[in-house]
């Protein structure tokens, strides 16, 4: 998983009406069996470092080809989280 491309974002929570300042990385994760798998695994592993995670938007996605079959799924995702 590589991070990267970190820019700072503000929004006003639901909880507590309150402004909270929000930062944003870009990650990337693969998996083997899915694209789907590949963000399961990107947002369980971005919730091991990142405290507050509110959101993943998934920017791009590539099947990873060898001898002409598709072997993995990878995506670039951009993962939200509050900062305290």
């Amino acid at each position: 998983m590589k991070k990267s491309s970190i820019k700072l974002v503000s929004f006003i929570t639901k909880e507590d009406k309150r402004m909270s300042v929000a930062r944003v990385t870009e990650i990337i994760s693969d998996s083997k069996k899915s694209f789907e798998d590949a963000v399961v695994k990107g947002v369980k592993r971005a919730n091991k470092t990142l405290d507050n995670v509110k959101s993943a938007w998934v920017k791009d996605q590539q099947a990873v080809i060898e001898d002409g079959e598709v072997v993995g799924f990878r995506v670039v995702m951009k993962i939200t989280f509050i900062l305290k």
